[in-house]
């Protein structure tokens, strides 16, 4: 049984081999050998979480790989009243072939996983948002034909998309400078090990010098879900820190600029770079189809052969 809580659980190999499915669906959307990969199989998608890209993305790929999505949210279930998140793996486990869950401590995601006898997939927790980093590195990959040899620039807060790029430059050897105000910044722990791996990972505190020849440059809200009271607090902490032309300018003349979504224009992003000619950001956001897609495949070893 595969669990795909972080992106080290697939590997580089996994990685690599997850973005090239990836490219199959995009390229080939609809084949039909694609229609039988999930035929027969439900999987559970379970929301604590509000979401848009992570449900219809999810939804649609299962549907498209033939198998059946069902939505599980905890307004409308009885994790709304309380229902243990062990008890709802081990039903679940008995009705449908995988899970996917999007939740708020990374605790909450290892004790379903802890109880299920399905493969959990980790559709976003607070520590990290591998099924995101999935498309972004397809992003990437289909700008520049490549992911090594390039630098990556991370603009903001510390917060679950920081630490899955720096999972993600572990894994490939990537260069990345983060671009942090003090007391937001990532896992120094996590840091470290990406760096023991052979990644090169660097934390700023001037954004310029992070974009400075990058060829990536990401960046995500201020204020994440569940942080809405720190909101104040947090937009005086980035002042400086918003993705605009001038550090666009920065960055390498064929750089390219992405942001998961939701976007405030104007806080972590101006809007004549989102809208811009440096953005893929709907490029990125579509990948989130072709990606999860993938990872199904991959957790449920339905992989393209």
């Amino acid at each position: 049984m595969r669990h795909f809580l972080s992106l080290s659980d697939m590997g580089r190999d996994g990685l690599l081999r997850a973005l090239d499915a990836a490219d199959e669906f995009k390229n080939n959307r609809g084949a039909a050998e694609h229609r039988t990969l999930l035929a027969g199989k439900s999987v559970a998608l379970v929301f604590e979480k509000a979401s848009t890209r992570t449900r219809i993305s999810l939804e649609v790929a299962v549907s498209e790989l033939g198998g059946t999505p069902l939505v599980l949210s905890k307004q409308g279930s009885q994790m709304g009243r309380g229902e243990p998140i062990e008890d709802t793996a081990r039903v679940l486990s008995r009705m449908v072939h995988a899970i996917t869950f999007r939740t708020f401590s990374d605790a909450q995601l290892r004790a379903l996983a802890d109880s299920s006898s399905v493969p959990v997939l980790n559709a976003l927790t607070d520590s990290g948002h591998p099924m995101q980093l999935l498309a972004d590195l397809q992003t990437v990959r289909a700008e520049f034909g490549k992911l090594e040899g390039l630098r990556y620039a991370w603009l903001g807060d510390g917060n679950n998309m920081a630490e899955s790029w720096i999972e993600a430059a572990g894994l490939l050897g990537l260069e990345l400078a983060l671009a942090c105000p003090e007391g937001f910044e990532p896992v120094r722990a996590h840091v470290d090990a990406a760096n023991a791996r052979g990644a090169r990972v660097r934390v700023e505190r001037d954004p310029v010098a992070a974009c400075r020849g990058a060829h990536v440059v990401s960046t995500d809200v201020f204020t994440s879900m569940g942080q809405e009271e720190e909101t104040e607090r947090r937009l005086a902490a980035f002042e400086g820190y918003c993705l605009t032309p001038a550090l666009m300018g920065q960055a390498a003349p064929n750089a390219i600029a992405l942001h998961c979504l939701p976007a405030h224009r104007g806080e972590e992003i101006s809007a004549d770079v989102i809208d811009g000619p440096k953005s893929r950001v709907w490029d990125q956001a579509e990948a989130r189809l072709h990606t999860s897609k993938a990872a199904l495949c991959w957790a449920l070893d339905a992989e393209l052969r």
